[in-house]
């Protein structure tokens, strides 16, 4: 009997067991049809799908405009025992639109005395070259866009420029 109780246990063991689990094959199945379905994905936007047409957009580049500022005539910077020498130009202002002449005209006043005080510090051998006029420039364009921050002018072009 023992011996038929030993059986039992056994046949009752493998009975009592519990069923493979399918769990895992479901999981398993899922992750792949995930995987094909982002690569089919994937392939059709690198390969399959034609590029949006876009249509170009029509830049319409405003011209510049041009503000006159007063001659200024300044006498140069020099050391003792050299002759006086005068510096005179005329310049003109390049403005994106007309609205910004409308606010610079205000504050002309404290454009012009940033030229004078500027210029008035310069030496004759400052003025030298292309080189020296570049500086001049950028300097009064610099100089300019400070006095009437927050409006900026895109650059100051000589109309003449004299040394005597």
């Amino acid at each position: 009997m023992a011996d038929n109780d030993q059986m039992d246990d056994a046949e009752g063991g493998q009975a009592a067991a519990p069923p493979k689990s399918k769990v895992k094959f479901i999981i398993i199945a899922a992750a792949a049809v995930m995987v094909l379905v982002t690569t089919a994905t994937g392939g059709y936007f690198v390969f399959l799908r034609k590029p949006a047409e876009h249509k170009p957009v029509e830049v319409v580049a405003k011209p510049p405009v041009f503000m006159d500022v007063p001659e200024v005539m300044v006498n140069l910077s020099q050391s003792l025992g050299e002759r006086t020498q005068y510096l005179k130009v005329k310049v003109v202002l390049e403005l994106k639109e007309q609205a910004l002449a409308d606010r610079i005209k205000p504050v002309l006043p404290r454009v012009m005395d940033t030229f004078q005080t500027y210029m008035r510090e310069l030496r004759p051998m400052d003025l030298n070259g292309s080189a020296g006029l570049y500086r001049l420039r950028e300097e009064l364009t610099r100089r300019i866009n400070v006095a009437i921050a927050p409006t900026q002018i895109n650059a100051v072009l000589f109309k003449e420029i004299v040394i005597q």
